[in-house]
């Protein structure tokens, strides 16, 4: 007999002992079990057995488990009415059938599973004291969109020049809302004493424009001495030479425009991963410089408590709704520009998406050149066009809502990413 044919046996066993010690462990200062590790074990040694026969084994395997745990549920259930160790056993009996098949699926699942009940306290944590009914909610309201209706869209070309796939335009917007909403959470998560570029990183995934533009009115409010005669009796300074109420809101400012590197980085993975290599030294270098020198201008600012900076909610329909029209609209006039003036119509275009949302004119630029109607080089071009007119925006934003103390400073620094973000297209080339 070979290794390789106890091999799925042995991975079973292994599965199996990983949940029963972790039941156990839980368990070590509370009531008997009706399950302990030897019998995790032989759960999951059954079904990699069971599985050796015929999938009808495994289901009438699965259906004698269940009896049995049912019984042992009976007699333990007054001292602990919980399920956890019985679904739990139930789960061990397929990852063992699952490891006979596919084992590594098998011990990445058992993973997967240890980590949630090890969890527990965690979880309970989170749902019962962190996260807000608002926060469920929008939550719930993710899962609708990203799971009921992406699948009922169509997968096709369609409208002018065939230019939307209305699937496609959704999944973008799945992905975008998800990491805002994701980000959200996380600052929610970290709390108040790491809220200050955490706050700002996670607003700017929500929406970097406005975050500027809420840490900028944070700065007004402060009654800084902004203005022209305040700017000369204090002088603009450099960026880091910042008075300390501008510090916390200066910081999570320029942590939103990290956001919006991270964020493209991540959704122009899902379009376009060509054009994220090409994009990545200059994406990089600028993430690189504006987080820097928000992490530097936070030292010694207080930490601002992060649900009073992020505002809003985590995931809200009317803006997906807004992003899918913008990002619909972009890719039009992108497709049409194109079509119109080759490659200069489409880094124009890109650029007036620009305006309204980075994003939207960098993936119209990205999918253009996923279907080969627009050469790399033009497309990186045109992505630099949306993140440029969108930068023009948020600084316009921090004059016009904090003052020149305020955006003179925030300008600095933005200035100092455009020109590594400059040096990085050269050597992306």
């Amino acid at each position: 007999m070979s290794f390789e044919t106890l091999q799925p046996f042995l991975t079973a066993a292994a599965i199996g002992l990983l949940l029963g010690l972790e039941r156990e462990w839980s368990h070590r200062a509370g009531a008997r079990q009706a399950a302990g590790s030897r019998t995790f074990a032989l759960l999951a040694l059954m079904g990699a057995m069971a599985a050796s026969f015929d999938p009808w084994v495994v289901a009438a395997g699965f259906a004698g488990t269940a009896a049995l745990l049912a019984i042992g549920y009976a007699r333990t259930s007054a001292a602990d009415p919980g399920l956890t160790t019985e679904v739990a056993a139930g789960a061990a009996y397929l990852l063992g059938a699952l490891a006979f098949r596919e084992a590594a699926l098998a011990v990445g699942l058992a993973v997967l599973v240890a980590a949630l009940l090890v969890s527990k306290a965690r979880l309970h944590r989170l749902a019962r004291e962190i996260v807000t009914d608002v926060e469920v909610e929008d939550a719930l309201k993710f899962l609708v969109v990203a799971f009921v209706v992406l699948p009922l869209l169509p997968d096709r070309d369609l409208g002018p020049f065939g230019a939307l796939n209305p699937r496609s335009i959704w999944l973008l917007v799945v992905a975008l809302t998800g990491i805002g909403w994701l980000g959200y959470l996380g600052v929610r998560i970290l709390g108040a004493q790491r809220g200050l570029l955490f706050t700002g990183l996670a607003g700017g995934f929500v929406s970097a424009s406005a975050t500027t533009a809420a840490m900028a009115r944070r700065a007004r409010d402060a009654a800084l001495p902004v203005g022209r005669g305040a700017a000369s009796a204090h002088g603009v300074g450099s960026v880091t030479d910042v008075h300390a109420p501008l510090r916390a809101p200066l910081a999570a400012a320029l942590a939103a425009s990290v956001a919006t590197v991270v964020q493209l980085a991540a959704v122009l993975a899902l379009v376009n991963f060509s054009i994220l290599e090409r994009l990545a030294p200059a994406l990089v270098l600028a993430g690189a410089v504006l987080l820097a020198v928000a992490i530097l201008v936070a030292r010694g600012g207080e930490t601002p408590a992060p649900q009073a900076q992020l505002g809003g909610r985590p995931f809200a329909l009317k803006p997906a709704l807004v992003l899918a029209g913008v990002l619909t609209l972009a890719l039009l006039v992108a497709r049409t520009g194109t079509a119109w003036l080759g490659g200069r119509g489409a880094i124009l275009a890109s650029g007036l998406a620009g305006l309204a949302d980075a994003h939207a004119g960098s993936l119209a630029a990205a999918s253009l050149a996923a279907r080969g109607e627009l050469a790399a080089p033009e497309a990186a071009l045109a992505i630099s066009a949306a993140l440029g007119a969108n930068t023009v925006v948020k600084v316009a934003l921090a004059f016009a809502a904090g003052g020149a103390g305020f955006g003179w400073r925030f300008a600095a620094a933005i200035a100092g990413a455009a020109a590594a973000f400059g040096v990085g297209m050269v050597l992306g080339r």
